[in-house]
């Protein structure tokens, strides 16, 4: 019974041929989906969206898409419970993220950040604190001189031409594949 469930899930993810995600370019959700197909030997197209709850709205079981999520989503349990009717967690793994940085646009200490809610914690006291969609957005919001920093990772600050203040190093995390 174990081993047929076993060959039940495994050709479940084997029709996994796209997965949403969050974005914009830059985020370790980006990475995580390119790591799944990646560590499968397999080609896929990943699809970026600007919230995880967007995402899902264009996942199409039929047409093999998944949408990929992470464990420390502020909002993952809601996520789930809520969408129960359309998919199912199917799968997880480990992977480090993209080193997580405070960044600016001239590397001077920010008096406003730019974060997603999930890696709030990083940021020192006494900064004012502006909650975006992604770690993407927030060095996008940066760059558009909404706040004078960000929380994002090292990809999106170089691809956005931020400075770095203070490296937080990559955070092993886990993300979830729903299908």
């Amino acid at each position: 019974m174990v081993e047929h469930a076993l060959e039940d899930h495994s050709a479940l993810l084997d029709r996994v041929q796209a997965i949403h995600t969050l974005g914009p370019q830059g985020t370790n959700c980006e990475a995580a989906a390119r790591k799944w197909f990646a560590d499968r030997g397999r080609t896929g197209r990943v699809v970026l969206h600007p919230t995880l709850e967007a995402a899902a709205e264009h996942v199409n079981r039929d047409a093999g898409e998944a949408v990929l999520g992470c464990a420390v989503y502020p909002e993952l349990h809601n996520f789930v419970f809520l969408n129960l009717h359309r998919f199912q967690l199917v799968d997880s793994f480990v992977m480090p993220t993209h080193n997580m940085i405070l960044a600016s646009r001239d590397g001077s200490w920010p008096a406003t950040v730019s974060s997603h809610p999930a890696p709030v914690g990083l940021i020192p006291t006494g900064i004012s604190v502006r909650l975006v969609s992604s770690n993407a957005q927030a060095s996008l919001d940066c760059l558009a001189g909404l706040s004078d920093g960000c929380i994002t990772t090292a990809v999106a600050a170089a691809a956005n031409g931020l400075k770095l203040v203070q490296d937080f190093g990559p955070v092993p995390m886990v993300f979830t594949l729903h299908f």
